[in-house]
């Protein structure tokens, strides 16, 4: 199940993607080997270790394991730029002004270094006339040249008395605007599981279905290092939907337009559950409630954007081909089976079964915008703003072509049964040669 779905992950991810995977220490060892293959090794960014639990299991024999990996691999290591970590204001609270340096804010770092360099060791003046030298083992972090230069510059500070040991002052204005990330990620910083179930068990109105969910936080972090505001995220594994609620509260927070796809396998809630008594028969309906109510609460936290924030989504099903499978030879067809033989799609399908195919026969993305109007009494499906026009109606007149084609579609999709007769038919071809002769005509 792991390594088809890798293998595919690879081949949608953009070449400066990334992928995280969640795993426990009992397959460890074989992901990384599955990974080794499919990614290469050349391709290993980091083995995050997550907290994801605050309080031990004293069941436990001999350890309380508190602990997940979250390994991270890239498309193409060489092409892959991290976003970094925001700097928090407590990390900027750090730098302050007490000589009034024009140049702003700063702090102190340390000026020795090791291994001990011989050209780099030698004898600091204080301005209190203490002399002082590097740590033992230790050497200056300049030579003394450039210590000089760096002392006539005031980048060297000797503390309030004049009296310290050297250290070289960092301007806030000279750092980088984000922080490179650890990879011991604590539930102080991106929340523990036992937290995602209490937060999970409150947007549920007291209900808990999961025991085990991964937090907002920690998928939020992930978001905030290698996405960018319209990025699409894609869940092989969507389980409670939470990267689907860290996509939107991302998107609520930064004013972004990132996409979610969710994939998950109907897998039945038990008999017994607390779910299954309230009609979530499986789990993939648990996730559907829950991005509603996500994109609910978070726009009414977030009244600035609830305007223009997009909380909407759309549900779709893997089903076989909206096409029949008949097939006769020439000697097995007979006069009473005409009738049966009108259409080719099965009795089941409605119109928005054959939209979302065509669409992706055509490569239109199953998140565009799809509008539906009345022409003439018949139901048409705009996608795209015009890139396709669909009637699955029957009993389509040359009117309703006509107003179709004046529309000038990029694609133009009917039933082969759609069309009202035979004089119809006729005038398909001739309708949008004279309305609209650049668009692609499809029957199904």
């Amino acid at each position: 199940m792991m390594y088809p779905r890798l293998k595919l992950a690879k081949d949608l991810l953009k070449d400066d993607g990334v992928i995280f995977i969640s795993i426990d220490d009992n397959e460890l060892e074989n992901l990384k080997k599955i990974c080794n293959e499919i990614f290469g090794e050349k391709n290993f960014v980091a083995n995050i270790i997550w907290e994801r639990a605050y309080s031990p299991v004293n069941l436990k024999k001999h350890f309380s394991e508190n602990h997940d990996f979250v390994i991270c691999y890239a498309r193409n290591l060489d092409n892959l730029v991290s976003n970094g970590l925001k700097r928090s204001d407590d990390a900027n609270n750090r730098y302050s002004n007490p000589d009034n340096d024009k140049r702003g804010v700063w702090k102190s770092t340390d000026c020795s270094v090791g291994p001990a360099i011989p050209d780099k060791i030698y004898e600091i003046t204080t301005p209190s006339g203490r002399k002082v030298l590097p740590p033992k083992g230790r050497c200056w972090l300049y030579t003394k040249d450039r210590f000089e230069e760096m002392l006539l510059d005031n980048r060297i500070s000797f503390g309030e008395n004049g009296d310290g040991v050297p250290r070289v002052k960092k301007f806030l204005t000279e750092v980088k605007d984000s922080i490179t990330p650890m990879t011991i990620w604590k539930y102080t910083e991106v929340g523990h599981s036992q937290d995602a179930k209490q937060k999970l068990k409150k947007l549920f109105d007291d209900n808990s279905y999961f025991d085990y969910p991964k937090s907002i936080e920690l998928i939020k972090r992930m978001l905030e290092l290698y996405t960018y505001e319209d990025s699409i995220i894609l869940d092989f594994f969507s389980g409670s939907a939470t990267t689907a609620h860290a996509v939107i509260q991302i998107n609520a927070d930064t004013n972004g337009s990132r996409k979610f796809i969710m994939v998950q396998l109907p897998e039945l809630t038990d008999l017994r559950s607390d779910a299954y008594k309230d009609n979530y028969k499986n789990i993939c309906e648990i996730g559907k409630e829950r991005i509603r109510r996500a994109g609910k609460k978070i726009k009414e936290e977030h009244p600035e954007v609830a305007d223009t924030l997009d909380t909407g989504f759309r549900v779709l099903k893997l089903d076989s081909s909206n096409m029949r499978d008949v097939y006769y030879n020439p000697a097995e067809y007979s006069q009473n089976m005409l009738e049966s033989l009108k259409t080719n799609i099965k009795s089941d399908r409605t119109s928005e079964d054959l939209l979302f195919q065509v669409m992706l026969e055509l490569g239109e993305l199953l998140s565009a915008e799809i509008q539906e109007d009345l022409i003439l009494g018949k139901k048409v499906f705009n996608v795209g703003d015009g890139n396709i026009i669909a009637c699955f109606d029957d009993e389509v007149t040359n009117e309703v072509l006509t107003e179709i084609a004046k529309m000038k579609p990029l694609y133009a999709v009917f039933r082969d049964s759609s069309l009202s007769n035979d004089s119809v038919a006729t005038n398909f071809e001739q309708i949008f040669n004279t309305y609209s002769p650049d668009t692609i005509r499809k029957v199904l």
